[in-house]
């Protein structure tokens, strides 16, 4: 059986044709017959609340569902992007919510951990600061009370600020760093971890406390989808392209 691993998608009314390529792609073969999909963060460009009442959710929830009906169980997992979403939309969608750093013990018979990748970017130290400000329940809390036209502009405002620290930060300080990975899959008992976050794909091969050991990392889909297969046969990191 195949399992299927993906992150990234930034899904946003700006780019329709990634959305359609999203939709397309879950109601695909390939995807049907698979044994599990696993939505590893950034499903969106911005999350404001599972009470958004936009086109973009619902599309998005149909897409899922559809899937989910058909026998494909869909895991996901938070990202940076869309941390606020819920138990409430996750079960709209026929999601099951996953932890970050969560350890799926049999995928094709290797442990494997599955993590967004942004708590890996230890030399990040500003980002770092902001993540631990966003994820508190009491900032949470207080953001999801506001009306949805006030979190839209605060959505809006955090992307920009995004942008701009993205622009002004060296990018070896906003890939993840050796050390964090290492001692993060030695503390999970895992030699092997997938994740996102990066936009940086490739399959990673290292030495693990003497242990052969592999980091993939999964690619964004802002020109182009991005999926891993893992099978039978082994992983298989390859672009989605867009149709004609």
């Amino acid at each position: 059986m195949t399992t299927l691993f993906i992150a990234d998608l930034h899904l946003d009314d700006s780019r329709p044709q990634i959305t359609r390529l999203f939709e397309d792609y879950l109601a695909s073969d390939d995807v049907r017959r698979a044994n599990a999909l696993y939505i590893l963060g950034d499903l969106v460009e911005a999350w404001i609340g599972d009470d958004d009442d936009a086109e973009l959710p619902a599309r998005i929830a149909a897409a899922t569902r559809g899937l989910s009906a058909r026998g494909v169980p869909v895991h996901f997992m938070r990202g940076n992007r869309d941390f606020l979403l819920g138990p409430a939309f996750a079960e709209r969608a026929g999601m099951h919510l996953i932890a970050d750093d969560a350890v799926v013990h049999d995928i094709e018979g290797t442990p494997t951990l599955l993590m967004h990748g942004d708590t890996l970017c230890t030399d990040d130290t500003v980002y770092q600061q902001v993540r631990a400000q966003v994820r508190t329940p009491e900032w949470q809390a207080q953001v999801l009370a506001s009306p949805l036209e006030a979190r839209r502009a605060l959505a809006s405002q955090s992307r920009a600020e995004s942008r701009d620290h993205t622009g002004s930060t060296a990018e070896t300080i906003m890939d993840v760093n050796q050390d964090a990975v290492e001692t993060t899959m030695h503390e999970a008992g895992v030699t092997r971890l997938v994740h996102g976050h990066t936009h940086r794909p490739a399959i990673h091969d290292f030495t693990l406390r003497g242990q052969p050991a592999q980091r993939i990392v999964l690619g964004d889909w802002y020109e182009q989808g991005s999926v891993l297969r893992v099978d039978a046969d082994g992983v298989d990191l390859r672009g989605l392209p867009l149709a004609d």
